[in-house]
């Protein structure tokens, strides 16, 4: 039977280090292998059996809603849910919760680009091991320095997080791409202080409880001009 599964796309930000192209044009809207990114996103969710997706909004909200208006499937729903002030990553979640009542919850960051597809992950998360609560996407990166690292054990749990250090130990970055129950949200609402940011106060209070799948193909960040170019590159065929 398939994995019931909906998914909640982070496609919010300002995207400051990708001016002036986000300048005019919001990030998630960013041309990747000859789509837009966030469109990338959706096909590959749609592929992975999604029954719907909730994008949030706030920077240049009416060309992501115009784009997602013209995004058409006969078996995912997609909506929007505009953010007049930015909640954070964490914030946008808790925010919307209900949005995932019944289901496998997926929380992506669609400033992303993802080679290939979800099944895998998928598959780890229904695996995981019983004390996990989150399974997280790892992927291989040049540049650790400038990525949340990993250590994990021989289960692949993650024991250790280092978020954005100098001389981190080792390559194993965190994908920003995540799979969760609703334990997990319980988890969140009985936090002593509500949270906004994912990585910073959500990921160092779950060490031994992360599950964590690592994929082989390509996974970028297009956060800056160079990580763009080298996107669009890769992406290209794929």
């Amino acid at each position: 039977m398939t994995q019931t599964f909906r998914a909640l796309l982070l496609a919010a930000g300002l995207g400051t280090r990708l001016r002036p192209i986000t300048l005019h044009t919001p990030k998630c809207l960013v041309n990747i292998g000859g789509e837009a990114l966030l469109g990338r996103w959706l096909r590959q969710l749609e592929l992975a059996g999604c029954e719907a997706v909730l994008i949030n909004t706030h920077y240049l909200a009416d060309q992501v809603e115009a784009f997602l208006q013209s995004w058409k499937s006969s078996t995912m729903s997609v909506k929007a849910a505009h953010e007049p002030e930015l909640l954070g990553t964490a914030g946008t979640l808790i925010s919307n919760q209900d949005f995932f009542r019944g289901a496998t919850g997926l929380l992506i960051h669609a400033d992303n680009a993802m080679a290939g597809g979800l099944d895998g992950f998928l598959t780890a998360h229904r695996e995981r091991q019983p004390c996990c609560q989150l399974t997280m996407l790892t992927f291989h990166t040049d540049t650790p320095e400038s990525c949340g690292i990993v250590e994990i054990d021989d289960q692949q749990v993650v024991q250790a997080f280092h978020e954005k250090i100098a001389n981190p130990p080792g390559n194993r970055a965190n994908g920003a791409l995540y799979a969760f129950e609703q334990d997990f949200l319980d988890h969140l609402s009985l936090m002593n202080q509500r949270p906004s940011d994912f990585s910073t106060e959500v990921i160092p209070k779950l060490l031994g409880r992360i599950q964590t799948w690592h994929t082989h193909d390509a996974y970028l960040d297009i956060g800056t001009p160079e990580a763009l170019t080298s996107a669009q590159k890769l992406m290209r065929h794929k």
